[in-house]
């Protein structure tokens, strides 16, 4: 039900008011209001738009109080029960739950005190119209929890439960607008900790096993349900007044004694960040976090008990700038979520957007201010262009906001348009807007749906009331079209004075549509530079405060990279690309470059990278490298042909190896060394990286850790180094940790110099039993497919893209997209772009949205052929 309440009122007294199972009481006559029936809906796989809607007009005051016992072995099945109560408004019809599970998990049936006989079809658990009633209902299940979602391991679990994966646990109403408080008893081996949403309440201990009760959660969605329990260490600290519980597996004491301080200090500020921002007080009881290893993302925003990836919150001596910035973004996003998706939630999945590109927004902005010497503007440029393009260059681009008839293609939605994109349509917004007029508009938006659900076009209501601009017709293209504009201009001089400049914009599709955007342009001269704000609501817009200026050595487009689209390339940016003072002006410098050359515009690939090698060793800003050398090693081993490589490669470490020796900064130096581990193909740099890796001896300057020397190792394996076979168990005998060692073992396989060892490899991973630790299988993918392996590998791709439904089906929302760029993203031969065309020729009705991921990840395949051969 969607609910309006005051800031003032705490999370918990909502909580406590009406959501707790315990305090929902039994409606008056009154309280009854006669209702049409409307006909029963459909039982059908997942959870329809259908369903979604009757039941949020049916049902309401709704909790849950889950018990779970989890044995020592992690195959044995978690015998559970669970009372749900609901008001219903309209008993003439079945109520279906949502269990996708087999029927056989159903022990049992009680509703409203009555033993029924359990209805299970279609994934769901049909409770028939004769033995509910109008008002409270209670419906008591004796069950077998789902495995899909638990993540199990030998010595602890986890949920994620995103976007509709609480019905694979247990019987629930699993869409995002039929909040509820669950209330939580958890019975695990006696050694373990655990955490979940809501507060401990108490725990017993017998000979065997322990049991946490947890207080009743606040008022949830049911993505957002959560828990974590196995053998964790507990931290808990106070900063400004909130105490905070960590859980985590770390045993290196240096990246603990380095990490713990800052993880918390993190949180603490973006806390108070966002209190400021919002003008609401942190809405929930308690804020806790757990460090998981090899988590599926990087964060989840559980009220109560955040999940993170361990690797990104855990850093040492070794950390790049970039790791630090990164850090702090991540935090801060997920601490955003509070606020923007978990206060205030979308009504359905369709709008999960929302919640991510408010999180990213900002985070952009906390990190701006948490973090040392960060160039907000320039980190902004470089996490998300790149990353939004590459999708949205593709066939298979996608609007920010896409439709959705049902939750089980819910995963489908997420991806970089909406982590990427939406974040700089967002920047545009609020530059269109003003600041503050933005600012006070989000602030109404939460306070208005607090603990409640809404829509991007509720926000866009009270956005719009609050400036000139016509939001609909901006919101229109932005947001509900795919693609992006390609710019070119015209520029007229006359006697060395500027006498027009004009711009103009066509969609890259060349459909017809217009993007209105603000941006800048940098009119560059040997002694000082003038920057021109462009206007571009227009197909064609001319700067008339560009004529009468002298005519400029070169031009830069989109110089404080805030615009959106192929910006032009001036023939004489590529000898004056170092001139620019700005570390933000060469960012976008750099970004326009790649995308002209993928486009075949302005430059070839060849030439690209010849610029690259001329500029890099004259940046020394990190960031700015760290897109450098990821562009440069990218179109080193996708976009060259192998013999070019081959050439290339001698003089290319050696430029590398010696830009690394001058350069200064530790953090950069390390970026460089990482490109030159990348490009080894020379016996002598692999040589030169076999005795850094054999002696544990890193380069003066660079601070290389366990993880580091891992991914040297494995560098080496993949290139079949004569020692190669010996370094992979030895490297193995030098990780310390149990949780690392195991991912470890699970590559080995994927890296060994054996075609069949390779292949009985990938062959395991049809089996979803062994694609349960989704990152180690990404990982393995690429280096079963990596340009080196390409000869014995490609003949996988066919089998790859056949699993793709399964993927889909059996994996978190991450891993289908994630499953097809480590697969395709190194082929560049027209008989791997040939495969996935006659694979989509084959499949004419296939799944639109994996159908739209599959053109997404084979754009680089595709590309690449064209520029290639």
């Amino acid at each position: 039900m969607k609910l309006q309440h005051s800031t003032t009122i705490h999370g918990a007294a909502f909580a406590l008011a009406v959501c707790v199972t315990s305090c929902v009481t039994k409606p008056t006559v009154s309280d009854v209001k006669p209702v049409v029936t409307a006909p029963a809906v459909a039982v059908v796989p997942g959870v329809s738009l259908e369903l979604a809607q009757d039941r949020a007009r049916r049902i309401s005051r709704l909790g849950y109080r889950l018990t779970l016992a989890v044995p020592p072995q992690k195959n044995e099945p978690i015998a559970a029960s669970e009372t749900i109560t609901f008001h219903l408004t309209d008993a003439n019809q079945p109520v279906q739950l949502d269990f996708k599970e087999q029927a056989d998990h159903v022990k049992s049936l009680t509703i409203n005190g009555k033993t029924v006989a359990v209805d299970f079809r279609e994934e769901h658990l049909v409770l028939p119209a004769v033995s509910l009633k109008p008002g409270l209902n209670e419906v008591r299940i004796e069950f077998i929890a789902g495995n899909q979602s638990l993540n199990r391991n030998d010595d602890y679990l986890y949920t994620l439960l995103v976007p509709d994966r609480a019905r694979t646990v247990f019987p629930v109403f699993d869409q995002p607008n039929l909040k509820a408080s669950f209330t939580l008893a958890l019975t695990v081996p006696k050694t373990w900790q655990a955490m979940a949403n809501g507060p401990l309440q108490d725990s017993t201990v017998t000979a065997e096993s322990k049991t946490f009760r947890f207080a009743p959660s606040d008022t949830i969605s049911t993505y957002l349900f959560s828990f974590a329990a196995g053998k964790f260490t507990r931290i808990s600290r106070t900063l400004a007044g909130r105490e905070m519980q960590f859980l985590h597996r770390e045993t290196d004491k240096d990246k603990l004694k380095l990490s713990l301080n800052p993880i918390f200090q993190i949180h603490a500020d973006a806390l108070k960040f966002l209190e400021k921002y919002t003008a609401i007080s942190y809405p929930f009881r308690k804020f806790d976090f757990v460090a998981l290893p090899d988590f599926q993302y990087g964060g989840m925003e559980h009220v109560g008990a955040i999940d993170y990836k361990a690797s990104t919150l855990f850093l040492d001596e070794g950390a790049t700038q970039d790791q630090k910035i990164s850090r702090s973004n991540l935090i801060s996003h997920e601490t955003a979520h509070m606020w923007f998706g978990d206060l205030v939630t979308m009504q359905w999945f369709n709008d999960v957007w929302m919640k991510e590109v408010f999180a990213n927004f900002m985070a952009d902005k906390i990190t701006q201010i948490a973090v040392a010497n960060s160039n907000y503007d320039l980190k902004f440029v470089i996490d998300h262009y790149p990353a939004a393009y590459g999708v949205d260059r593709t066939t298979g681009a996608n609007p920010i906001r896409q439709d959705l008839e049902n939750l089980k293609d819910a995963g489908s939605l997420y991806g970089n348009i909406i982590y990427h994109k939406a974040p700089i349509m967002m920047r545009q917004l609020e530059r269109l807007m003003g600041e503050e007029p933005f600012r006070q508009g989000l602030q109404e938006y939460l306070k208005k749906y607090a603990f409640g659900n809404a829509t991007w076009p509720d926000l866009i209501q009270i956005l719009d009331a609050r400036t000139p601009a016509d939001l609909q017709a901006w919101n229109q293209v932005w947001v509900n079209q795919p693609g992006r504009p390609v710019f070119d201009y015209a520029l007229e001089t006359a006697n060395g004075k500027i006498t027009s400049l004009e711009l103009t914009q066509q969609a890259e599709d060349t459909s017809d549509r217009l993007w209105p955007q603000l941006f800048e342009v940098l009119l560059v001269y040997p002694d000082r530079v003038k920057e021109l704000t462009v206007n571009m609501n227009q197909r064609q817009v001319a700067l008339p405060e560009a004529v009468g200026e002298a005519a400029p050595t070169f031009i830069l487009f989109n110089s404080t990279g805030l615009g959106y689209g192929v910006f032009p390339i001036d023939k004489h940016l590529t000898a004056n690309l170092a001139k620019l003072q700005n570390p933000v002006a060469r960012a976008t410098a750099y970004v326009n470059f790649y995308e002209n050359m993928l486009n075949g515009r302005a430059i070839a690939q060849q030439q690209l990278l010849e610029v690259y090698r001329q500029v890099l060793p004259k940046e020394k800003e990190e960031l700015n490298i760290k897109l450098l050398t990821g562009q440069a090693t990218d179109i080193f081993w996708r976009l060259l042909k192998p013999e070019e490589r081959v050439a290339l490669a001698p003089t290319l470490e050696k430029e590398l190896w010696q830009t690394m020796q001058q350069n200064p900064a530790p953090n950069s130096k390390k970026l460089l060394f990482k490109a030159y581990q990348s490009v080894a193909l020379t016996k002598e740099a692999q040589t030169r990286l076999y005795d850094i890796w054999n002696k544990q001896q890193a380069p003066t300057g660079i601070k290389l850790t366990e993880d580091d020397y891992t991914a040297l190792a494995l560098a080496l394996a993949v290139r079949d180094y004569p020692a190669a076979k010996p370094i992979l168990p030895a490297q193995l005998a030098r990780i310390q940790n149990p949780d690392r060692q195991k991912r470890m073992e699970f590559l080995m396989p994927a890296l060994a110099p054996e075609v069949a060892t390779r292949d009985a490899f990938f062959a395991s991973l049809k089996d979803d039993k062994n694609r349960e630790k989704e990152a180690w299988v990404v990982s393995a993918l690429g280096y079963l497919h990596h340009p080196l392996r390409a000869a014995t590998s490609e003949k996988y791709l066919p089998e790859c893209l056949a699993l793709l439904e399964e993927i889909q089906q059996t994996g978190d929302i991450f891993f289908p997209y994630s499953w097809l760029q480590a697969t395709l993203g190194s082929y560049q031969t027209p008989t791997a772009a040939r495969t996935v065309r006659e694979f989509l020729a084959a499949h004419p009705q296939y799944n639109p949205k994996l159908r739209a991921k599959l053109l997404q990840a084979a754009d680089d395949v595709f590309r690449a052929e064209k520029l290639v051969m």
